[in-house]
């Protein structure tokens, strides 16, 4: 057959019958990209990445790292904080560092893109700072890999009534 002539196998109709058992879904799709994302993080504790999503398309992504323009952690040195949570627990956070969620909501808001009613799926479940502003943007779904202190946030889900998934992609 000449060369112009020939047709992309993945087009054909009479293709290889497995190629569609191996299309991403959409959970697992999204989750991917966040993992992708969270390779750009500069914090040294920790990689973490999140997309938003409205109707199966990518608002904004946000990776945690300084702000713009700043040192990051990686280029300088990683500045902790210590908070005591009301069970006794201590957290620690870096001064340094915005989070993932915070800097996907904040790209959408730089770049004019409206996240009302979007879901959001981050590599890790959101610390209790990042769920209370995700509650105030009006997430309503947040979709997460890994767990992360998730009895710290329990009692601010059951008020709010924002659902919490956990999506596991295997190969991220």
């Amino acid at each position: 057959m000449p060369e112009d002539q020939q047709t992309d196998s993945c087009c054909s109709h009479g293709g290889d019958e497995n190629r569609h058992e191996k299309r991403l879904g959409w959970h697992e799709y999204f989750m991917s990209v966040a993992h992708l994302i969270s390779r750009r993080a500069t914090c040294t504790r920790g990689h973490i990445g999140a997309v938003l999503v409205r109707d199966n398309n990518i608002l904004s992504t946000g990776y945690n790292g300084a702000p713009s323009g700043l040192p990051h952690c990686n280029e300088t040195t990683c500045r902790i904080y210590r908070s005591t949570h009301p069970d006794g627990t201590v957290e620690e956070n870096c001064v340094n560092t915005i989070h993932a969620e915070i800097n996907a909501i904040a790209q959408a808001a730089k770049h004019g893109v409206s996240i009302k009613d979007a879901d959001i799926y981050i590599t890790a479940s959101p610390c209790i700072h990042c769920l209370k502003v995700l509650i105030n943007v009006g997430i309503k779904t947040i979709y997460y890999d890994k767990p992360y202190k998730i009895e710290h946030i329990s009692e601010l889900l059951r008020l709010s009534g924002v659902k919490l998934v956990h999506i596991h992609v295997g190969n991220a």
